[in-house]
């Protein structure tokens, strides 16, 4: 049974909402947007509908606030209030809700409208999840493709993946750039930085897959797989359209080299001038390269890693970064070790 959730600081309004719906959907019936945010901690809706002119918090606000949660914001919204003017209709539609319902409101209408839109949300859903897996599928192939061409660095694609979201729900966790990071769509992120390394599929095999240590020039050329990976992230988003999920990416593949002393590549970006995205790679990415073993060198334990990464901080990597790091890191090594 599908939940709705009304937020109405007129009891008569809540009674009538809940009389005409709760035959056929789980109804919460909340007085005021507060103890909305508080449920919503424990229940998350299908479908809210929310009155405008309310105290505390009127509806428009509660709104811009759902908006810009990357938890809530996928939630519909209705509004329902005496309010029917062309120019509250216009903000309700610009901030974000999908219809207007009017006071006084009559059961069956209600009931129908709501119908309707979950009916909607539900083929929005499915398409969406056809298109995330499809998405998920082309991603897939990519990274395969980089992971099999540098037989050097083993799995370092789905290890340093997996680093990524241990790092991401610390930060959150901890309140590190949670402002930020709580905009995201997390899993579309995460997904999104298995892409970091796609310039590599630019650079040859023979200095790709080289035996022992690079020589200056090859280096440069190595250096060359970030800008290599914007570029082809950017032909991409001209052809199928500016996305999150690619801009995401553009953002892991362009500048986990940047370096917090401003001394990386490719841009020379400094502190956080350099994305976040970038940075939060750079973290996993040099963690990797040190405890994995390469043809050049041997592996560094766990321990010796973390001292490495730890001296880091404020030249090579964000020091923030890396006290959220220091708090996952024995989660990190076993995922290192799997």
């Amino acid at each position: 049974m599908k939940t709705v959730f009304v937020v109405d600081d007129n009891n008569v309004n809540l009674l009538s909402a809940d009389e005409a719906l709760s035959k056929f959907y789980r109804v919460y019936t909340l007085p005021s947007a507060l103890s909305m945010f508080e449920l919503l901690d424990d229940v998350r809706p299908d479908i809210i509908l929310l009155d405008i002119l309310m105290p505390e918090m009127d509806g428009f606000e509660t709104l811009k606030r759902l908006k810009s949660s990357g938890r809530y914001n996928g939630i519909p919204v209705i509004f329902v209030t005496s309010r029917n003017d062309p120019l509250t209709e216009s903000l309700g539609f610009e901030i974000g809700a999908i219809d207007f319902i009017s006071k006084p409101f009559s059961g069956p209408v209600l009931l129908n409208r709501i119908k309707t839109h979950l009916e909607i949300e539900d083929i929005i859903r499915e398409r969406t999840e056809n298109i995330k897996k499809m998405k998920n599928s082309i991603v897939s192939v990519l990274a395969n493709m980089v992971e099999n061409r540098d037989t050097i660095t083993g799995s370092h694609i789905e290890r340093t993946t997996k680093y990524i979201r241990l790092i991401l729900n610390k930060m959150l966790e901890l309140g590190v750039y949670s402002d930020e990071v709580r905009r995201w769509d997390l899993e579309t992120a995460i997904s999104s930085a298995r892409l970091h390394d796609v310039g590599k599929i630019i650079i040859s095999d023979s200095i790709l897959n080289k035996p022992g240590s690079l020589s200056p020039e090859e280096f440069e050329i190595i250096k060359t797989h970030t800008a290599e990976g914007e570029r082809i992230i950017d032909t991409i988003i001209e052809d199928s359209g500016d996305e999150i999920f690619l801009q995401y990416a553009k953002m892991f593949a362009g500048y986990h080299h940047e370096r917090w002393d401003g001394k990386g590549y490719p841009h020379g970006l400094k502190g956080e001038e350099i994305p976040l995205q970038g940075r939060i790679m750079a973290i996993a990415d040099v963690y990797d390269a040190l405890v994995s073993k390469r043809s050049y060198k041997n592996a560094f334990s766990h321990k010796d890693a973390v001292e490495i990464i730890k001296k880091s901080g404020g030249t090579h990597l964000d020091p923030q970064l890396i006290n959220v790091f220091l708090e996952c890191e024995s989660e990190i090594e076993r995922v290192s070790t799997e």
